[in-house]
């Protein structure tokens, strides 16, 4: 959420970078300004007439004590009509930061000025690439068909347990995937990354500091009975560790990571792109986040970056980064970055990972704040985080780009994890 006083003072570069998200935020600017004239003007005023109250009252007591008692009846009287006021002031006053609230948080995030305009992924920049292509038999075969010949994912029983897009790993394919987890956590905290393993559901207030709610409430799992939330993804959680929490500056940055599955309803999505491991309702991450100097956000974005590049490196998958535009970049980021795998069975790039700086947005919801030694002004955190990785599709383009006739190759990397080299 943008802040009052950044809003008050970059209105037009507000309105104009808007502009590359495909939003236009004039006409909720200007509301946003003159609801905050208003309560402004109404806290001044409640206020003067405190003020004015404490001054009565003080001489109540001297008029009393000198006899004056129609005088301090009358003062007596003038406070309570004072007060009455106040009253009705404090509920005007209630009412105009509600509606002052619901208009902020309509606004996203602004966006960097790397970010390009555009509508959709087809706008997002490539701004660079590696790995190499594997060259695969005549009829290689797509990882729900390598799945069900090797039996080691089983997409039908997980239909028959839960419904689509809950499968089931078996044997090697529960092994492999088990690895794929090891492996990122220990290159992880290699990287000074701390873990933590923190609940997989969420109450509203942690949905909100964070931008899913009430952004993105209808991709996420509600327990209605609760009011909770399953995670979409462990940045939910994580982030809100620091919600209501001043950090000593020098104690910046603070690097966590955290395993979880991760719960997202993907309602209407369907078709051949979601197919198998492409797009599912429950899969698993390992999550990346960092709280950040505001001054050192950008370097902490290129380190997570590098991070994640490594990772597909060691995988040997081959990768691209692309930098999104403004059409697609999320309501909370300022700038991203997505990692595609590219799939040789399916000859498509699959996304596996989005690395982001949110700057103060959501700080700012969260109340996430550092104190500089020697100041006492606190101020703004900036928060960042990334996958590294989403499994489901680093392990399709595993079990696709490393199949020949009758075995897959698992990368060497992931070994002495698994315990095996080939399925």
């Amino acid at each position: 959420m943008l802040t009052l006083n950044f809003i008050r003072e970059n209105k037009e570069l507000i309105v104009e970078r808007l502009k590359v998200k495909n939003f236009d935020a004039a006409d909720t600017i200007d509301r946003i300004i003159k609801l905050d004239n208003s309560r402004r003007d109404t806290q001044q005023k409640t206020d003067s007439l405190q003020a004015e109250m404490n001054s009565i009252s003080k001489e109540i007591g001297k008029l009393f004590s000198s006899g004056q008692r129609d005088e301090a009846e009358k003062a007596r009287a003038k406070t309570a009509e004072i007060k009455a006021e106040i009253k009705q002031l404090s509920s005007s006053l209630s009412e105009i930061a509600g509606k002052l609230s619901k208009e902020l948080i309509t606004v996203p995030n602004i966006p960097n000025e790397l970010v390009a305009a555009g509508k959709s992924e087809e706008d997002n920049v490539k701004v660079s690439e590696g790995g190499k292509i594997p060259g695969l038999t005549d009829k290689p075969l797509p990882h729900w068909e390598l799945a069900k010949k090797h039996d080691i994912i089983d997409f039908e029983l997980g239909n028959k347990i839960t419904g689509a897009g809950f499968p089931v790993y078996k044997g090697k394919g529960a092994k492999l995937q088990r690895a794929l987890i090891n492996f990122f956590l220990d290159e992880g905290e290699k990287a000074g990354f701390s873990e933590v393993l923190p609940p997989i559901v969420i109450n509203s207030d942690s949905g909100f500091g964070t931008g899913q709610l009430p952004d993105k409430e209808g991709m996420m799992y509600h327990v209605q009975d609760d009011d909770l939330y399953l995670i979409p993804t462990a940045e939910v959680p994580v982030t809100n560790i620091y919600r209501d929490v001043i950090i000593d500056a020098d104690q910046l940055p603070v690097k966590n990571m955290s395993y979880t599955p991760c719960f997202r309803r993907e309602a209407g999505s369907w078709g051949s792109h979601v197919r198998g491991l492409n797009r599912l309702h429950q899969f698993d991450k390992v999550e990346i986040v960092v709280i950040s100097h505001p001054s050192k956000s950008y370097e902490a974005l290129e380190m997570m970056i590098g991070h994640v590049e490594m990772l597909v490196g060691k995988l040997e998958l081959p990768y691209r980064i692309m930098r999104l535009c403004g059409g697609d970049l999320s309501f909370t980021s300022a700038l991203t970055y997505d990692f595609e795998v590219f799939s040789a069975a399916q000859e498509r790039w699959l996304e596996v990972s989005s690395v982001s700086n949110f700057e103060s947005f959501q700080s700012n919801r969260l109340k996430c704040r550092f104190r500089e030694k020697g100041e006492k002004q606190n101020k703004l955190v900036h928060t960042l985080n990334g996958s590294a990785l989403a499994l489901p599709r680093v392990l399709a383009a595993i079990l696709e780009n490393n199949q020949d006739e009758n075995r897959i190759r698992i990368p060497e990397a992931l070994v002495k994890y698994t315990g095996f080299e080939s399925i």
